[in-house]
C-alpha cells in the first residue's frame, strides 16, 4: 500500500490517466483478438509502463526499455519482421542498457528517479547522421537478403529506432519525437501485416498507445529542461 501512495505522489494527475488509458486499450485489444498471444500482451503492457517512466526521466523506464525490446525481437522474429527482430535485439535493447548506465550517471542534482537532461552538440547531431545513414543502408540490403516482409517500412523502422536510441544515451529531448516517428512506421508495418493475420491488430493499437505516450515524453521532456535550466 505504501508503495501505491509513493507513486500516486511521484506521478500527475494526466500521467496515471495515460497510463491507465493505455493499459486499458491493450487489454481491451488483447481480450477483443482472442487469438493473441500472451507475450504481445506481456510485451505491451512492459513497453507502456516504460514509457511513462521514460517521461519522467525515471532509469527505471531503461530496464523496462531492455525487457520491451527482448520481448519484441521474438514477436517480429514470429512475424518474419526481422528487421525489427535484429533491431529491437541487436541494437534498441544495448542502446538502453549504455542509456541507463548514462542516465545512472547523470543525475539531476543527485536525484536517482530523474536524469539531467542532456544538450546535443553539433558534432554529436553529426555523428549521429551519418551512422544513421550508414545502418539504413546496410540495414536495407542485409534485409533484403534475408527475405524480410514489407522492406521498406522495416528499413525506415531501423534508421528512426537508431535515431531515438541515440538521442535517448545522449538525454535529449528529441528522442521522444524520434520514438514517435518509429511509432508511425511500426503502426503502418502492423497493420500490412493484420491485412493476413487479424491478430496483428493488437500490436497496431499497442504502437498507437506508444505514439501518444511518446508524444507526452517530449512534451514532458521540455518541462524538465526548463525547469532544470532555471535551477542551475
Amino acid at each position: 500500500m505504501n508503495v501505491v501512495k509513493k507513486y500516486l505522489r511521484y506521478f500527475t494527475l494526466f500521467e496515471i490517466l495515460l497510463w491507465t488509458l493505455s493499459v486499458g486499450a491493450v487489454l481491451a485489444c488483447h481480450i477483443g483478438f482472442r487469438s493473441t498471444g500472451y507475450l504481445t500482451l506481456t510485451a505491451s503492457l512492459v513497453g507502456v509502463t516504460s514509457l511513462i517512466f521514460c517521461a519522467k526521466g525515471n532509469p527505471a523506464g531503461q530496464v523496462l526499455m531492455i525487457i520491451f525490446s527482448l520481448l519484441y525481437g521474438v514477436i517480429s522474429y514470429n512475424a518474419r519482421y526481422y528487421g525489427e527482430m535484429i533491431t529491437y535485439m541487436g541494437m534498441t535493447a544495448p542502446m538502453a542498457v549504455l542509456s541507463l548506465i548514462a542516465w545512472i550517471k547523470n543525475p539531476y542534482k543527485g536525484n536517482k528517479s530523474e536524469v539531467a537532461v542532456g544538450h546535443v552538440t553539433k558534432r554529436s547531431l553529426q555523428s549521429m547522421v551519418l551512422l544513421t545513414a550508414a545502418v539504413t543502408v546496410t540495414s536495407y540490403f542485409l534485409l533484403k537478403m534475408l527475405g524480410t516482409a514489407s522492406l521498406v517500412p522495416s528499413t525506415l523502422s531501423v534508421a528512426t529506432s537508431f535515431a531515438a536510441a541515440y538521442l535517448t544515451y545522449l538525454r535529449s529531448p528529441f528522442f521522444a519525437l524520434a520514438y514517435a516517428a518509429n511509432d508511425i512506421v511500426l503502426i503502418v508495418l502492423w497493420v500490412l501485416a493484420a491485412s493476413h493475420d487479424p491478430s496483428a491488430v493488437s500490436t497496431a493499437v499497442c504502437f498507437t498507445v506508444f505514439f501518444a505516450n511518446d508524444v507526452y515524453g517530449y512534451v514532458s521532456w521540455w518541462r524538465m529542461r526548463k525547469r532544470q535550466s532555471k535551477n542551475i
